[in-house]
């Protein structure tokens, strides 16, 4: 199992390098020395099984090319890599040949990779760990999604249940029932969610769900809870994933985020 670094704020669709530099000059910029928890930012590249093999996607406006993934993923100079969490974000809901195109996925990702999440509906646990056997030193976590609680008929205990057949695998669980749509999580829901996952797995737990700038009093009762957080949706005036992030916003949700949760 690679190196625990549990707790980040993140923000996915980054398209380009400058992008990173700008989000991490804010983040450093309004980070609080000395302070308890340390958080990183989180880094979020989305590429998807369409974008991965040409196909034909509708997202092939938002994904960049999966030749500049590994250019997106810098390094903030330090071996441990102390701000960042380069984050690339696997999305398959229908399960096709999901190992090798996690290595091509990894492959793209370059040296600067850190972590690989899984937008998918519960995937094959024997399947990651022969990944992880590929890849220990990348940090693994699992949309639990809409579909997937679902699954498990949105039961705390029947999920936490359910990711004991993955504590040897996944390193996250994040709770997402928006799937980037911008949709407001419900934090007394999810509250349920973490008060279980944590005592009953080896999991950390990333929450999201409608978070932005002017969103994040969603958070509720969870920012008594150290979680990690992810944002995407709600970074844009539209609401839609489908277009730019203003980076604007973006740097207003990591300020605010980190004045609530540090």
């Amino acid at each position: 199992m690679p190196t625990r670094f549990p707790y980040y704020i993140s923000i996915t669709d980054f398209t380009s390098p400058e992008q990173v530099w700008n989000m991490l000059s804010v983040f450093r910029n309004n980070s609080k020395p000395g302070r308890e928890v340390h958080y990183k930012l989180g880094v979020g590249v989305m590429t998807s099984y369409k974008r991965l093999n040409d196909l034909p996607t509708k997202w092939s406006v938002a994904f960049p090319p999966k030749e500049r993934i590994a250019n997106i993923f810098v390094s903030d100079g330090r071996s441990t890599d102390y701000w960042l969490f380069n984050t690339l974000h696997y999305a398959d809901y229908e399960g096709i040949d999901v190992l090798n195109n996690l290595l091509k996925a990894t492959e793209l990702g370059g040296k600067n990779m850190n972590a690989l999440q899984l937008d998918m509906i519960w995937p094959e646990p024997k399947i990651l760990l022969e990944y992880r056997q590929r890849y220990p030193n990348i940090q693994i976590i699992l949309q639990a999604n809409s579909i997937a609680l679902e699954q498990v008929n949105n039961d705390p205990d029947k999920l936490a249940g359910r990711l004991l057949a993955y504590q040897e695998t996944l390193d996250y669980v994040l709770l997402d029932k928006s799937m980037g749509r911008g949709l407001g999580m419900d934090a007394q829901v999810l509250e349920a969610f973490v008060k279980i996952i944590n005592p009953r797995t080896s999991l950390e737990v990333t929450v999201a769900g409608g978070l932005g700038p002017d969103t994040l009093h969603l958070l509720g009762p969870l920012v008594h809870y150290v979680v990690s957080i992810d944002a995407q949706g709600r970074l844009r005036p539209s609401g839609s994933a489908l277009d730019p992030i203003d980076w604007g916003m973006a740097g207003e949700y990591l300020r605010k985020a980190l004045a609530i949760l540090t």
